[in-house]
């Protein structure tokens, strides 16, 4: 029987994700924090057998909470459950330290198999996955597309801006100043030799590397 901390800022994802759980045997106790911040809390305060993790949260989002628990905790598994496809985020949640990856779109039977598989120390990869990981090994030793030489915080600052989010939205979704959001801009463009958003979403859609809202 396992102790469970699921990390989500909706209350409803969290309250369905507890319900599948319910229905399986294998819960003793389950935890609920809505931040990054709050999840390292409460690992700090409680022992886990696994941590099932948002990616888009305000402030600490999912990848850079990884990173950390994985500082906090090494052999605490996590297994991202989020609403972006494999393509967006799985690589770099695995190099943060996850051990699988689901979108919220899977069926809820998949949900108690990644489980069983991360709780193991084994990693739970979809097929859509394992073709990624595929193609990432292929490229691993060549010089790889722009968008790699960014940070997690500049994927997430680039992903909102591609979504057509106005710097004051982008700073309220991540907690952080205008300023700072500016700031990252700035510093996405330079990496990517690019000088406007609309550069950041015809790159975003030729490399599907977002859900692209289309006008």
């Amino acid at each position: 029987m396992l102790r469970i901390l699921i990390t989500d800022d909706h209350p409803i994802v969290r309250r369905g994700l507890r319900q599948i759980l319910d229905e399986t045997d294998l819960v003793q106790k389950i935890v609920e924090a809505e931040s990054g911040k709050e999840a390292l809390e409460k690992i700090g305060e409680n022992n886990f057998d696994v941590v099932l993790l948002d990616i888009s949260m305000p402030g600490m989002d999912g990848i850079e909470t990884a990173e950390e628990i994985k500082k906090l905790k090494p052999s605490l598994p996590i297994l991202i459950i989020s609403m972006y496809p494999e393509r967006d985020y799985a690589l770099r949640a695995f190099k943060a330290g996850a051990l699988g990856y689901l979108t919220k779109k899977s069926a809820p039977e998949e949900l108690a198999t990644a489980i069983k598989k991360v709780i193991n120390k084994e990693r739970y990869i979809t097929p859509t996955l394992a073709d990624l990981l595929l193609a990432d090994m292929v490229t691993a030793h060549s010089a790889g597309p722009l968008h790699e030489s960014l940070s997690n915080r500049e994927i997430q600052v680039m992903r909102l801006i591609v979504e057509g989010k106005s710097l004051k939205e982008i700073a309220g979704t991540m907690s952080l100043s205008p300023k700072t959001i500016g700031t990252f801009r700035t510093r996405i463009l330079q990496k990517m030799n690019m000088t406007t958003n609309a550069e950041l979403v015809k790159y975003s859609m030729h490399h599907q590397l977002f859900d692209v809202p289309m006008e």
